[in-house]
């Protein structure tokens, strides 16, 4: 979707991040819309007011009391004539100064005045952003109706790493278009949640080793994309894969098969889950606290292994109530396709099964493009070799049909 005709009313507040709305600016230009920006006075600490200027091709506004500018616009039309205001980055100071219903300046009195819908993009230091004092008022915020996409998780300026950076400024912009493709109707997924697993898993050997596989999670990300493109909450739990994580989904990092089984079973209920990790089949009964050192004689070290926990067959069995509506697994075989696929979707007891040859010659793992067989039980639909993207477009469109037809 395209933000052609789109008026964006940008406020800026006061952080390191403040750098990254320059490029959301041209984000959103290039993609049709127009820009009127606002800056608290702290912003102009980390931009300019010029440099703002220059790329909107309107003044940049800081002052409260600017007697030309409130003559001309006025800060009551000026935060009502825009079709949807941005607070990026949104500090825990504005945020607080939002939850409280300040209005001390240009940009909290424009977001107290208005009618229109607000969507913000916090960026905080991590113990700022788990504070009670902000976790309170993000509360309050999201009673008001206020929309937020991020913060994202990561190394931040001042040294520390956790939650709390900057989504980055092309998520805001898929913010942006799917608030706009929202308010043009409802989705077919609207009011659905989704669970979406990716990516390997890894067991540790000791410290420094595990056992792992090429999954880069690209199938998986596709998926989750296309899902939350339709309107789904998407709960994305991922492995760690090499490929990047989805936009608009919330992202649950795990590492071991363990802790895939129990961050799926806290994602619970899900009206959709979609199984795509690839998932260690066994794990070493006792990895070792130390790294394993070589003996003398150069004899490997002996290793006793478990089963990892089957998590497609375990939601599949969920009484009714407690599984999701509809469950799809995948299966990544390296010869006998068809049969194993079959094999698995009775033994897993899931709805539906992609299933795809991931044999090294194939591709598939690492890999842009697929070929995928389509099992419901009764049928086994050849969709021929196709990108991943075009796997999880046509696989999200089957499941808003299926969907729609049970209600």
């Amino acid at each position: 979707m395209t933000l052609s005709g789109k008026h964006i009313l940008l406020v800026i507040s006061g952080g390191i991040a403040a750098y990254k709305s320059i490029q959301l600016i041209r984000l959103i230009q290039k993609a049709g819309g127009t820009v009127q920006a606002i800056l608290t006075q702290s912003a102009t600490e980390f931009v300019t007011p010029l440099t703002i200027s220059t790329l909107c091709g309107r003044p940049a506004l800081t002052e409260m009391f600017d007697l030309t500018q409130e003559t001309e616009i006025g800060h009551i039309e000026l935060s009502r004539s825009a079709d949807l205001i941005v607070v990026a980055p949104a500090t825990a100071h504005i945020l607080a100064r939002m939850a409280n219903g300040l209005a001390d300046d240009l940009a909290t009195t424009c977001l107290l005045a208005t009618d229109t819908d607000i969507l913000a993009a916090p960026a905080m230091n991590v113990r700022m952003w788990q504070a009670p004092a902000t976790v309170r008022n993000l509360e309050t915020l999201r009673r008001d109706g206020v929309k937020f996409v991020g913060p994202d998780e990561g190394d931040m300026a001042c040294g520390e790493y956790g939650p709390g950076r900057l989504a980055e400024p092309d998520a805001i912009l898929d913010a942006i278009t799917d608030y706009f493709a929202r308010a043009a109707g409802p989705l077919p997924l609207d009011g659905k949640t989704a669970i979406v697993t990716s990516g390997p898993t890894r067991e540790p050997i000791d410290p420094v080793r595990y056992i792992s596989n090429a999954s880069s999670g690209r199938q998986g990300v596709a998926i989750a994309e296309a899902l939350a493109a339709r309107g789904a909450l998407v709960k994305f739990v991922t492995g760690p894969a090499e490929h990047a994580r989805p936009k608009g989904c919330q992202i649950i990092p795990v590492e071991t098969a363990l802790e895939m089984e129990a961050a799926v079973n806290a994602a619970l209920p899900a009206d959709i889950a979609i199984f795509t990790a690839a998932v260690a089949d066994w794990r070493v009964a006792e990895p070792a606290d130390a790294k394993l050192k070589k003996d003398a004689s150069g004899t490997p070290p002996e290793l006793s292994f478990i089963a990892n926990p089957d998590i497609l067959a375990g939601v599949s069995h969920l009484p009714a109530g407690e599984r999701p509506g509809l469950v799809i697994g995948f299966a990544a075989e390296t010869g006998n396709l068809l049969t194993h696929a079959r094999n698995k979707l009775a033994r897993k007891g899931c709805d539906w099964l992609l299933a795809n040859d991931v044999s090294p010659e194939s591709g598939v793992f690492g890999g842009t493009d697929t070929e995928i067989v389509f099992l419901d039980g009764q049928d086994a639909e050849d969709w021929g070799p196709m990108s991943k993207v075009e796997v999880a477009e046509r696989l999200a469109e089957r499941i808003a049909t299926r969907l729609e037809a049970l209600t």
